[in-house]
């Protein structure tokens, strides 16, 4: 993943042409520094304004999101010339979706859950960095996100058992 979104004129390219809409979270991958982070952090403003993102509907995106993420951020990709272009952050977006599903609704706990997800993102442990250099096209673009998501999701709900208990 390139750290830079890329020359002064990837704007323009991803903004005309509708297949980099998507990927480059409707423009929120062009920014300059660290696209992914805002791509996470957009997630997070959605479930937040949007609360009917967690649950069924969150999960139904999710996986319709995941789904459409595959064909787009590879094609995406393929235009760039450059595998997981740093500026295509649906990824990051969709897997920071995922994490909220099991994410109470807290500014802490959503803010533990950012952290946790941009840490394995970010450091892809085994075997995200596996998945990241072995799996080619968009479905290595979507999966070793979603692997870093896994990851995140189980520290938060195993977190949340510790400090909140099931009442039996």
């Amino acid at each position: 993943m390139s750290p830079q979104p890329g020359p002064p004129g990837l704007a323009r390219q991803v903004l005309a042409d509708p297949v980099h809409w998507l990927p480059f979270g409707l423009g929120v991958g062009l920014l300059p520094r660290a696209p992914g982070t805002w791509g996470s952090a957009l997630a997070v403003l959605l479930v937040a304004a949007w609360p009917a993102l967690q649950g069924p509907v969150g999960i139904a995106a999710c996986v319709v999101l995941f789904a459409i993420g595959v064909p787009l951020c590879g094609a995406s990709a393929r235009r760039l010339g450059v595998h997981d272009h740093g500026g295509i952050v649906l990824d990051e977006i969709v897997a920071m979706l995922a994490v909220l599903q099991v994410t109470p609704r807290s500014l802490p706990w959503f803010v533990a859950a950012f952290a946790l997800f941009r840490l394995f993102d970010i450091f892809k442990p085994w075997p995200i960095r596996e998945l990241d250099h072995s799996v080619r096209g968009g479905t290595g673009i979507m999966l070793d996100d979603a692997m870093a998501a896994v990851y995140a999701a189980l520290l938060v709900k195993g977190s949340g058992l510790l400090f909140f208990p099931v009442q039996t």
